[in-house]
């Protein structure tokens, strides 16, 4: 007896009589949808490394690789804050700065600390050697931060305590040695120096999308549902995040300038020629927030929008979406001071128009914050709609995903039923998640009558897929029909 992997075995050339056992790989039945919620952050922080995407789940998390919030507009800490507020749980950060960021140092008895990073939070780090008891010659180094915790090494030399350091991936500072190092003795010292350098510019968010990729680019192989570039309101950036998110499968979310006026935004729009799916631009009346860290901020609606979608499944829009954490708008003022100002059917219908959207109060469902439109940039009714955006991204990103392994199969009808097979199953799974209204809904032809030979013969395979969304409940029209001489009919609704 023999056994083969499948497809090492020619079953037609034996001429042994004998028993031949082929393994054959678990039949894929369907796909396994791609993360919907999954945010790309692009922003300034006071630590961490640059141009490297972090996984970040919890605001613990954040304050770990980035350190304390900032009272900064393009604060990753704030952004990511606020997301989770709103029901986000996955994102990927990047931290950018101006390349004049400095890291902070001290010296203890000659021997040189470096903060591993970057940043203010650096000054915060102390550095402690105690002697472990009185005759012992064991010693503790002991590295602190308030926020970003604690380190502890022992030895009983400076080399031993280097190379510790060293081995520790979650190490906050690097050791250098002198020509000769000293003996270890009891001391602490604070580190200083370290800066964020001066606010960075519209392309460092962009960043580079070479070898080595920084800023936006950073973000490429994410699997990132949602993107943002916190607190960039530059219109000059708006093509090329729409670009960078029709390649990537990624809904951008990007904003205007702080108090802007919808006029101006309309001409703004129109002179960067942005007209894409692939990008929402909110309007840029920017949000009062209650910082736990930094007290009242004025922030962009960025984190807001992308938090809320975040936490939607992907056939969901941010339409009349309740928001947390809004104090006040720039418009509407701060809650607190009784001002109260509000759009007029007029305003929403030009910032509509235009392709823009906003965040307000009130809204459809009642006297809260929301985001007024739920649309993208795009001019086409067909495609202008959040749902539209994050649906066709997570269908089209879910078969990327797994269908490349029937590349270098034999072209066969075996292989046309098995290819039709995983997408009717793909399609099936998300009508039983609620994504897709009904089983109706989907249709897939792969076989010979759009698999010509002439075709077939060269190595193409096709396979036509037609899916209908759930529409968006946009305009809700209730026909009231009262008075005394009305006559009343009831009957069985319709379904």
């Amino acid at each position: 007896m023999t056994i083969y992997q499948s497809g090492q075995l020619n079953t037609n050339s034996l001429n042994v009589p004998d028993l031949y056992v082929q393994i054959l790989r678990p039949q894929t039945l369907a796909l396994n949808g791609v993360p919907s919620g999954r945010i790309g952050l692009v922003g300034t922080a006071a630590w961490g490394p640059v141009g490297t995407p972090v996984i970040i789940g919890a605001m613990g998390d954040c304050l770990s690789a980035f350190g304390p919030k900032q009272a900064l507009a393009s604060d990753i800490g704030t952004a990511v804050n606020i997301a989770l507020l709103q029901g986000a749980a996955d994102f990927r950060c990047v931290r950018v700065t101006d390349g004049t960021d400095t890291a902070a140092t001290a010296t203890l008895d000659g021997v040189t600390l470096t903060a591993i990073h970057t940043g203010s939070a650096g000054n915060a780090i102390v550095a402690t050697v105690t002697q472990d008891g009185i005759i012992t010659t064991n010693y503790t180094l002991t590295i602190t931060h308030a926020v970003l915790g604690s380190r502890t090494y022992r030895g009983t030399t400076w080399a031993v305590l280097a190379a510790a350091i060293a081995a520790d991936s979650t190490a906050l500072v690097h050791v250098t040695l002198p020509a000769t190092a000293p003996l270890l003795s009891a001391g602490t010292v604070t580190l200083a120096g370290g800066s964020d350098g001066v606010a960075p510019g519209t392309m460092a968010f962009i960043g580079t999308d070479g070898v080595t990729r920084t800023g936006m680019y950073a973000l490429r192989g994410q699997s990132c549902a949602l993107g943002l570039l916190q607190g960039v309101s530059d219109s000059t950036s708006w093509t090329m995040q729409a670009a960078f998110g029709m390649s990537e499968g990624m809904y951008m979310i990007a904003c205007g300038p702080a108090g802007d006026t919808i006029a101006n935004a309309a001409a703004m729009k129109a002179a960067a020629g942005v007209d894409s799916y692939a990008i929402k631009l909110m309007f840029g009346d920017w949000l009062w927030w209650d910082d736990d860290t930094n007290g009242d901020m004025l922030v962009s609606p960025q984190a807001f929008v992308a938090g809320i979608l975040g936490g939607l499944s992907p056939e969901q829009s941010s339409l009349n979406r309740e928001l947390s954490g809004v104090i006040g708008s720039q418009k509407a003022g701060l809650v607190s001071s009784g001002q109260a100002a509000t759009y007029s059917t007029a305003e929403l219908s030009a910032l509509f128009g235009a392709g823009i959207d906003v965040i307000c109060n009130p809204v459809p469902g009642g006297s809260y914050w929301a985001v007024r439109g739920g649309i993208n940039t795009s001019s086409d009714g067909d495609t202008d709609d959040d749902s539209y955006t994050r649906l066709t991204n997570y269908i089209a990103e879910t078969i990327n995903s797994g269908m490349g392994t029937f590349v270098g199969a034999v072209i066969s009808t075996t292989l046309f039923g098995d290819i039709r097979a995983v997408l009717l199953g793909t399609l099936s799974n998300m009508v039983g998640s609620g994504i897709l209204g009904a089983t109706t809904d989907y249709a897939v032809v792969c076989d010979t009558s759009n698999n010509p030979q002439a075709a077939t013969a060269l190595g193409y395979v096709r396979a036509d897929v037609q899916v209908r969304y759930q529409g968006i409940n946009r305009f809700f029209v209730v026909n009231l029909q009262g008075g005394a001489s009305v006559t009343v009919s009831t009957g069985t609704p319709a379904t």
